[in-house]
Formats: C-alpha cells, sequence, structure tokens
C-alpha cells in the first residue's frame, strides 16, 4: 500500500490525534476559546477558560471521542467514514472542518476545506441564499469574480433559484441542504466533508449529490469524506473505508471489508428499548419543534417477530411547541442500508406545547421476508405547499428480525425474489 501511495499527493496527515471532553463541564464553546485553552495546556500554563478556584486536574471524568487517530488521506481519494454512534465519527470531521482543536496530536491540511456537518451551518439565518453563497465564497478566499463565475452553476444544481434572493431563515430544511451542498461542491476547495446531512434531502436530490460527489473525486480530483449510516451510498461513493469505535480507527481499507467489519460490530443485539434523549440530531432545527424521547417494542424482550404477528410500538414524544397534524413515516432499510419500503400513519397527532405523549402503533410486517432489518422513525408535518416538514427522528438505527412462521413457511428466498412477498395472483374467469 505505501508503495502504491508513493507518487500520489498526501491532503490530509493525522498523528496521534486525541479530543478529550470533561463530562459535566461546560468548554469555551468556540474555536478561539478551544485554541486559547490548547496554548495554555502546551505550555504549561492554566486554562485562561477556567473559572477561578477551580482544580482543572480534578474537574470530573474526562471522555475520550478521539484516542490517537493516525490517518493520511491522498489526493483524490472518496473515502467513508463509518462506525455505530459515539464512535466518534462527527469529531474527527469537526476537527479537520476546524469547529473545535484536538486535545493533543498533529493535523496537517494541504488544501482549502468545504464541510457540511449540519444543515445550516456557515449561514447567516438573516442573509439571503445569494449572499450566503457570497459569504462562503470569500471565507475560502475566492474573489467576487471567480463566485460570480460559479454563481449560476450553483443555483442550477440547488434547485432553490425562486428563493435565492430569500433569506435563509424562511428555507426548510431540505432547502437547507440543496443550496448548502451546491455551494461545497461548486466552490473551489480541494477537500470536501460531508457529514449525512444529505439524509435530509428527497431521494432524487440525494442521487443527484452523490453523483456529483463521485465526479468531484473522479474527475477533478478532490478529495472527499463522507459520513454515512447508510452502508449503500458508501459503497457506491466510496473507494476506500474507514472504521471507527471509540475514538480509535479499527479499520482502513476496502470498502467492502470495512462495511463487513462495521454490520459484525454493530448486529446482533435486538433492543426492546432506545432512548433518545441528548443524542445529537441530523440538523440544527431537529427536535426543537417536537422531541422524540424514546421508542420501545410493546409486549416483546426482544425485537424479534414471526411473519404472521404484527409489530406494535411506542414512541415518546413531546410538543416543544403547540402542532397540529404531526404525522409519522417509518423506513424500513437492510442492515447494509438498502431501502426495502416506507409507510406514514393515517390518523395525526395534536400536541400541546409542553404536553408530553406515548403513541402506540401498530405495524403490519406480514409481507417482509424472513432477515434482519433496521427501522428509522420520522415525525413530520405538511407545510403549506404540500411538502413533509421533518421535526424529529430516531437518532440510532432501531433493529429488528422476522422469523418465518412454521404454520405459514413459504421458504421464501430473498437473494433471488426480493425482500417484499408481493400479493398473490388471481385468476379471473
Amino acid at each position: 500500500m505505501e508503495n502504491q501511495n508513493k507518487d500520489k499527493n498526501v491532503m490530509i496527515q493525522m498523528s496521534n490525534v486525541k479530543k478529550r471532553y470533561r463530562l459535566g463541564q461546560i468548554g469555551g464553546g468556540t474555536l478561539q476559546a478551544d485554541l486559547q485553552s490548547w496554548w495554555a495546556r502546551i505550555r504549561g500554563k492554566e486554562d485562561p477558560n477556567t473559572k477561578i478556584g477551580v482544580d482543572q486536574r480534578s474537574n470530573g471524568e474526562t471522555f475520550m471521542a478521539l484516542n490517537g487517530i493516525d490517518l493520511t488521506i491522498y489526493k483524490g481519494e472518496a473515502v467513508g467514514i463509518i462506525g455505530g454512534n459515539g464512535a466518534g465519527k462527527s469529531t474527527l470531521l469537526k476537527i479537520l472542518s476546524r469547529v473545535t482543536a484536538p486535545t493533543e496530536g498533529e493535523i496537517d491540511i494541504y488544501g482549502r476545506i468545504a464541510s457540511m456537518l449540519e444543515v445550516g451551518t456557515g449561514f447567516s439565518p438573516e442573509m439571503t441564499g445569494r449572499e450566503n453563497v457570497y459569504m462562503n465564497g470569500a471565507i475560502l478566499g475566492m474573489t467576487k469574480a471567480e463566485i460570480d463565475a460559479k454563481m449560476e452553476d450553483i443555483i442550477e444544481f440547488s434547485e432553490v433559484r425562486e428563493f435565492i434572493d430569500t433569506p435563509v431563515k424562511r428555507y426548510s430544511s431540505g432547502m437547507y441542504v440543496k443550496l448548502a451542498f451546491s455551494v461545497a461542491a461548486h466552490l473551489d476547495s480541494e477537500i470536501m466533508i460531508m457529514d449525512e446531512v444529505l439524509a435530509v434531502g428527497d431521494m432524487a436530490f440525494q442521487k443527484k449529490c452523490l453523483d456529483k460527489m463521485r465526479d468531484v473525486a473522479k474527475k477533478e480530483g478532490r478529495t472527499v469524506l463522507y459520513v454515512s449510516h447508510n452502508m449503500e451510498t458508501i459503497k457506491k461513493l466510496c473507494d476506500k473505508c474507514i472504521v471507527l469505535d471509540r475514538g480509535k480507527v479499527i479499520f482502513n481499507g476496502g470498502v467492502q471489508e470495512a462495511i463487513a467489519m462495521y454490520l459484525d460490530s454493530s448486529m446482533g443485539e435486538l433492543k426492546r428499548y432506545y432512548n433518545f434523549e441528548g443524542q445529537r440530531r441530523s440538523t440544527i432545527d431537529r427536535g426543537t419543534m417536537v422531541y422524540i424521547h424514546s421508542f420501545e417494542f410493546i409486549d416483546k424482550k426482544i425485537a424479534r417477530f414471526l411473519s404472521s404477528e404484527k409489530m406494535k410500538f411506542c414512541i415518546n414524544i413531546e410538543g416543544k411547541e403547540k402542532i397540529d397534524g404531526l404525522r409519522i413515516r417509518l423506513e424500513i432499510r437492510t442492515p447494509s442500508g438498502e431501502n426495502v419500503g416506507m409507510s406514514e400513519s393515517q390518523r395525526l397527532i395534536n400536541l400541546k406545547k409542553g404536553e408530553t405523549q406515548d403513541v402506540e402503533l401498530l405495524y403490519d410486517i406480514s409481507n417482509l421476508a424472513e432477515g434482519t432489518y433496521t427501522l428509522r422513525l420520522t415525525v413530520f408535518i405538511l407545510n403549506e405547499m404540500g411538502t413533509h416538514k421533518g421535526l424529529d427522528e430516531t437518532t440510532e438505527l432501531i433493529y429488528f428480525e422476522i422469523v418465518e412462521d412454521e404454520k405459514n413457511r413459504t421458504n421464501w428466498m430473498p437473494q433471488y425474489w426480493g425482500r417484499i412477498k408481493l400479493p398473490s395472483v388471481e385468476r379471473i374467469s
């Protein structure tokens, strides 16, 4: 591998990078404060951001979000980063994007970085879409003339031409994603960093973005780092993959091998109950109007179902604001991320501000073939244009398993016939 890469240009070099957080302690909150604390530590001085009288050596327990990362990433590589919740994926990207500073270690970056870590990151809500494009270009060191030359391509790709001169605070999450991705993909940067924000956009736009990222890496020679829980998008986009676990790199190599290792390590626990308290949402506005606290399978010790029974589950949701007409979308995928199907609730939910409800739901799984699946649940409303506005979602994959009912066994073979058992064919004459 070393001989293969000796003629390639290094874009990112990381040596023994660590990121330590003190549990229960509020940090500086800004890059400037983090840098002040880091500079004080390496000089052996007192942290200027620590309150007077606090003993820095014994201020609570520490949590190692990253614990000794060594990585070399080359020009033109499309690198997938996968791992379970809390593995350190987002922390790694935040450090590379200079949102926060490492506690220890060295990082060398050879090129400008365009990143999408959360929807709206890097955008000023009071400015229009067009003004935000200029601001992002200026941050990358581009002149107004250079941005003007790219503007039409950005607007065309983003599909928000009608709203480009509207303040972005009025954009939906999907519109944010479209414009933010278009900016990152078209402005002059040598490195693109994406943290699964594409999950907010519609399926057609997701495909369009994946095609664009592939072109950016293969045709333009730019470097792409992409975090996702969807293994199908990792397979389609990436030519190399890194698996993180508890802040360490446990695999760095081929995509198929990385996915196999990740699935082996993440599967097997068919939990009954999931708690989403305090977990990071996919966008900054998710969980601000409605908050999903938990998910629980009803009348089950583990999430295993006969193909003849219906799935019963309960979500605990809280109205942060008064909400009428709340709906539920349920997405089923294979463990590797392939889409199986989607369903929506028929009965609507109304929530008062501050009200918490246990919403019990029934789902017919009889058409699903035997096997293991993942479930992702989103609560949404329809906006004035009739499109979905996602308000919150479950923040980790919910696994469940279906086993054939011996009384109605069909010997279904998903590898040949697919995951969905379609209705039988009936003779009409």
